[in-house]
């Protein structure tokens, strides 16, 4: 944005800019065209207005003698080409490089002075190849009454004039160039004044967007809009925040206050299996699968809202060991679904983790798993890390899941159409694991297992070992 705003400042100087210098720059140059061929012309009518007696009478030879003075004198104090011509086009005088002698009787060349000649002003410019620049030429007929005699033409170099010219054209890019750094510093500034609040906005709501509910936005003191933007940030994601607090509370709250009641429900329940009879004990064992399976419900509600509400705080985890406890830990129950557990050495891998949530995330994917896994099959844990990460990878051989059915997998009581257990889960189980995983920096993704099944990897950042860490600076050991 700040790019899009100086190019936008400095398109508008540089179009006003040209809209004021350019037909500046324009005017002078004409001017001076016009000055210096009026001076020429003036020139021209002194010297026509001198020679008319000469040329009218036949110049003799103190005339044509003072007429070629008056001519070199014109050269010497303005820079001045004049050639002189009688009404045959013959030189009288001149001041050219080859000089026209009286006896010349050689029509001149220019057009100007045919035209002259003819009864007709002319005037115009011409590059002299003998100077190297351009020539401002008037060309003006000497009358007698109403007959020509003759012709006067005067030139003058333009060198001079396009060297001004050429100088105003500098002038004015410079002062275009000062009035563009200028702008551009200022132009700097307002846009740092308007982008460095609205990057500190946009940081806030990508850390809201995260989950960051405290996220709030500082509020800066320039432009107006800007500071009742960030405000109005600020009021919205404080009332997101006691929003989202009220409805976990809630949750939380709930499940814990139905815990209590359930598990009473449930040892009544019980009670009554031995005194009811036959005919109504299916009832009364129905009805106690109920209250189990509702309990479970509110267990796991409660520990969703128990991932959502309590801080994370991840310290290094040996990845290693805690594949091992959880191998040892479920391998009874996946005993008793001939099912086995094999997990793959991962001594020295240490993952970024809260205490525990580890152990609880795959406590979730190995019961998921068992649940779907064929008798016979094996399912395996693994870890692997690179320079940053560590993946954990929880693989089994039950009946997988489509594409559509992993991107819902997470959302929460989705349970897939494919699964083996009619009394299972609720569908809490995975939305538990993203939550635990999330909040610790990490990722959840679910793929599919090669020659079938289902994968589940967590992403984790890469922990240190504790060896590894030099005790007097903290660091890790070169060794």
């Amino acid at each position: 944005m700040r790019r899009r705003l100086l190019l936008s400042y400095l398109t508008i100087t540089v179009l006003v800019l040209i809209g004021l210098e350019v037909p500046l720059g324009i005017s002078f140059a004409h001017s001076e065209r016009r000055r210096l061929e009026e001076s020429v012309r003036q020139d021209a009518v002194t010297l026509a207005t001198r020679a008319e007696e000469d040329l009218e009478s036949g110049p003799d030879a103190a005339g044509l003698a003072e007429l070629r003075s008056l001519v070199s004198r014109y050269a010497r104090e303005n820079g001045d080409r004049v050639v002189v011509a009688n009404a045959n086009g013959h030189g009288l005088a001149s001041n050219e490089p080859a000089d026209i002698e009286p006896e010349h009787d050689d029509v001149l060349e220019p057009p100007e002075i045919a035209r002259a000649l003819d009864g007709h002003e002319t005037s115009g410019t011409r590059y002299s190849h003998e100077l190297g620049a351009n020539l401002s030429y008037v060309a003006i007929p000497v009358k007698s009454g109403n007959r020509v005699i003759g012709a006067v033409r005067a030139s003058r170099s333009m060198a001079s004039v396009d060297r001004r010219v050429r100088n105003n054209w500098l002038l004015l890019a410079t002062i275009g160039g000062a009035v563009l750094a200028v702008v551009f510093l200022v132009s700097l500034v307002v846009a740092r004044s308007v982008t460095r609040p609205l990057a500190g906005l946009g940081r806030a709501a990508a850390r809201l967007g995260d989950g960051e509910l405290d996220a709030r936005a500082p509020v800066p003191s320039g432009p107006t809009e800007v500071r009742l933007l960030a405000q109005e940030f600020n009021t919205t994601a404080a009332q997101l925040e006691a929003l989202v607090n009220a409805q976990q509370s809630f949750v939380a709250d709930a499940s814990h206050q139905l815990r209590t009641p359930l598990a009473a429900l449930r040892l009544r329940l019980e009670n009554l299996e031995s005194e009811v009879n036959p005919v109504a004990a299916d009832d009364v064992e129905g009805a106690r699968a109920e209250v189990e399976r509702l309990s479970r419900l509110v267990d796991g509600l409660l520990t969703l809202a128990r991932a959502e509400r309590n801080p994370s705080t991840p310290v290094d985890v040996d990845v290693g060991a805690v594949l091992a406890g959880r191998r040892d830990a479920w391998l009874a129950f996946a005993a008793e679904r001939d099912v086995t557990i094999e997990a793959d050495d991962a001594r020295g891998l240490w993952a970024h983790a809260t205490p525990e949530r580890l152990e609880q995330v795959l406590d979730n994917l190995l019961n998921n798993a068992l649940e779907v896994a064929p008798s016979g099959t094996t399912v395996r844990l693994s870890a692997h890390g690179d320079r940053d990460l560590v993946r954990v990878t929880v693989r089994d051989a039950g009946p997988g899941m489509t594409d559509a059915e992993r991107a819902r997998a997470f959302d929460r009581f989705w349970r897939s159409p494919s699964s083996a257990s009619d009394n299972g889960g609720f569908g809490l189980g995975l939305a538990i694991v993203r939550q635990l995983i999330n909040a610790d920096g990490g990722s959840v993704d679910l793929a599919a297992a090669p020659g079938g099944g289902l994968e589940a990897v967590l992403t984790l950042r890469r922990g240190t070992h504790p060896a590894e860490i030099s005790p007097r600076s903290g660091t890790a050991d070169p060794a």
